[in-house]
């Protein structure tokens, strides 16, 4: 399961905390309203009601009282219905109400001379009803509605939920913002720390952008400096070393050549050291050569227009390799924004390596894949395990296939200098089986298409 970032944990925190804020106002806004809108109709129904039955008293005080005409007179408008128990009959303005109207509870309260209120549901609307006694024999009850209270119940509910929701938005919104601020410095952190990465080491903390972080920033930026000066002095002892022995490497190699060229003159036992002399000399100085060019990876990359096909096919034709090995799709364009020493290593390395133990390149393919532009080299060799794919890549590590054939003409530095080269361009170097069998070395250089 994968864990949410800081920022998105933040976020939810602060839309959950509006949420629960927003629904606990809104349930309580609600219910007071709700509380106070009936408390106040239900006042209403009953000083009308009381009115209503003192009119009704009034017109049944003679001898023969018309009880259906005194109903009509009344003015209880279009929400209030009255309704007249007299002498043992119901009497109301329409035949559809009746005694069953009129809750038995309600009837037994009225019957014995108190007033009483009770809501309840007629043909599913909700309705508030008041009894009030005239006499022993008499009860005057009105059926009050209800229905545009509860519609107005509805719409305040919609209109609080529609509030939580747009509060619960606007604390994720908050949330977002606050975030973005508060993780800002952070996220400068990491940048800073990616170009140092890339090999950008001027690359500092500003520790007056945040007074709450000055103490991380000094740290940060001290942790830089020394990181700076350990870099600098191992790559200063690679270079002084490494220029050191080219001295007296010269001298070897003049005196092996010298060996070398009066083998005739020797015996067979002079003749075969002289040649392991000459081949192990030739190998200290692609050593030294190597271990300079890795003193010198780690200074940034310098980028310009390159026409990668150009340079793809010089390098094939400088390991007398023919120059049709070189594939690049329709379309592609041709010229990269890349450091062109680099990315030359890189080929030449390749190359060199598919030669020495990939039994030679196939082919060298240049693409395009998520904006970011792709080096490959196939052969058709044996391949990498996957236990060494990874491990390949560092320096003075040889694989499987070298060990096999007992090679040592290898130093073991020509695929880390690949990898050292790439990162340089913010890549990765990696290396997977080719369809059909052989190895398929691929550098990827993102930033390289101008």
């Amino acid at each position: 399961m994968t864990r949410l970032g800081l920022r998105a944990r933040v976020t939810a925190a602060f839309a959950v905390g509006a949420s629960l804020l927003a629904a606990s106002m809104a349930l309580f806004s609600y219910d007071l309203t709700r509380r106070s809108l009936l408390d106040e109709r239900e006042r209403a129904a009953v000083r009308a009601a009381y009115f209503d039955a003192a009119v009704v008293r009034t017109g049944l005080d003679t001898d023969a009282p018309d009880v259906v005409e005194v109903l009509r007179s009344l003015d209880t408008g279009s929400i209030r219905r009255p309704l007249l128990y007299f002498n043992g009959r119901w009497y109301g303005r329409s035949a559809d109400i009746g005694a069953s109207s009129v809750p038995g509870e309600l009837q037994q309260l009225v019957r014995s001379g108190e007033a009483g209120v009770q809501r309840v549901r007629l043909d599913g609307q909700p309705t508030l009803l008041v009894g009030v006694p005239l006499s022993a024999s008499t009860g005057y009850y009105e059926l009050t509605s209800l229905r545009e209270v509860e519609q107005t119940f509805q719409v305040m509910a919609l209109t609080l939920t529609a509030v939580g929701i747009m509060v619960a938005g606007a604390g994720a919104a908050l949330g977002w913002y606050a975030t973005r601020h508060s993780v800002r410095p952070l996220t400068a952190v990491a940048d800073v720390a990616e170009r140092i990465a890339a090999g950008d080491f001027t690359t500092r903390l500003d520790p007056t952008t945040d007074p709450d972080l000055t103490r991380l920033s000094t740290s940060f930026n001290d942790m830089v400096n020394q990181l700076v000066r350990r870099i600098e002095r191992d790559r200063r002892f690679a270079a002084d070393v490494s220029h050191e022995l080219r001295s007296p490497l010269q001298t070897l190699a003049a005196a092996a050549d010298v060996l070398t060229r009066r083998r005739d003159h020797h015996d067979e036992r002079t003749a075969t050291a002289a040649g392991l002399v000459a081949d192990e000399v030739a190998r200290f100085q692609r050593l030294v050569d190597d271990l300079m060019q890795l003193a010198r990876t780690e200074r940034p990359a310098q980028r310009e227009t390159v026409d990668l096909a150009a340079l793809a096919g010089e390098a094939c034709r400088s390991r007398s390799l023919p120059g049709d090995l070189v594939r690049i799709p329709p379309g592609t364009p041709s010229r990269w924004l890349v450091d062109r020493r680099r990315v030359e290593q890189i080929l030449l390395n390749l190359l060199d390596n598919a030669v020495r133990y990939g039994g030679g390149p196939i082919a060298v393919h240049l693409r395009v894949q998520d904006g970011a532009g792709v080096i490959e080299v196939d052969d058709e060799g044996p391949g990498v395990p996957v236990q060494d794919r990874e491990i390949i890549f560092d320096r003075f590590v040889r694989g499987r296939a070298a060990h096999a054939r007992a090679d040592t003409n290898g130093t073991g530095l020509g695929l880390a200098l690949v990898a050292q080269h790439t990162a340089a361009h913010g890549g990765r170097a990696s290396v997977t089986d080719r369809p059909g069998g052989g190895a398929r070395f691929r550098v990827e250089l993102p930033g390289s298409l101008p």
